[in-house]
């Protein structure tokens, strides 16, 4: 069982300030049974959507040359050749090479909701989720944002900031901190939550999950 209460903490000064109560969407999954498997399905299906299934090779139909009969069928000593560009030369076809398919796997929409607030309520109880009071407003420049991050004590683990939106500076200060992440909470999905060891979320956003 998870903690019913989180401590809300000032963006400025990483002290805590209020507590917030975590929301219902999350604090029903925190004793769901064998939560592993239905992360790993949806997870396995979110990575396979990602592919774009455009690799192609060519047969030994499609490879150009090799009209010509390379040499005689008897009394030459080698072996029989039919074509230059069997698969057993050099530059000849592709023997079960990849061809354009498509990866996307189809899930139901109500596993990747219910996948979605397990990861949330994995991170909680693992006190991975730090809820703030807002988005830093000053932050302009990297160094503006890694000084934030210096007063959550949160230094270059994967982190994830979640907000309600992102404003431009925000996304300007994040950009060249490759351990660190923005995004939408509308746009928050299983993959995304697991893939980062630290979440960071307003307390705004918090209020729409």
């Amino acid at each position: 069982m998870g903690p019913e209460i989180l401590d809300v903490i000032d963006i400025n000064s990483g002290e805590k300030i209020d507590t917030i109560s975590v929301p219902e969407n999350i604090k029903k999954y925190f004793d769901y049974p064998h939560p592993e498997y239905l992360l790993h399905e949806v997870v396995v299906a979110y990575l396979a959507n990602q592919r774009q299934g455009t690799h192609s090779t060519k047969t030994r139909a499609e490879v150009r040359g090799g009209g010509r009969k390379p040499w005689p069928q008897k009394h030459t000593g080698r072996a029989r050749q039919g074509s230059i560009r069997s698969p057993l030369f050099r530059k000849g076809g592709i023997v079960f090479g990849p061809k354009p398919r498509d990866y996307y796997i189809k899930l139901p929409k109500k596993k990747k909701v219910i996948a979605k607030y397990l990861s949330l309520s994995e991170k909680i109880k693992s006190g991975s989720l730090i809820v703030v009071n807002q988005l830093p407003v000053e932050v302009r420049k990297t160094k503006d944002m890694v000084a934030v991050l210096n007063k959550l004590q949160l230094n270059s683990e994967k982190i994830l900031l979640v907000a309600k939106e992102i404003p431009s500076n925000i996304k300007l200060a994040t950009r060249n901190l490759q351990y660190l992440s923005v995004q939408r909470v509308n746009d928050l999905n299983a993959y995304v939550i697991l893939n980062h060891n630290k979440l960071v979320i307003t307390k705004e956003a918090m209020l729409c999950l």
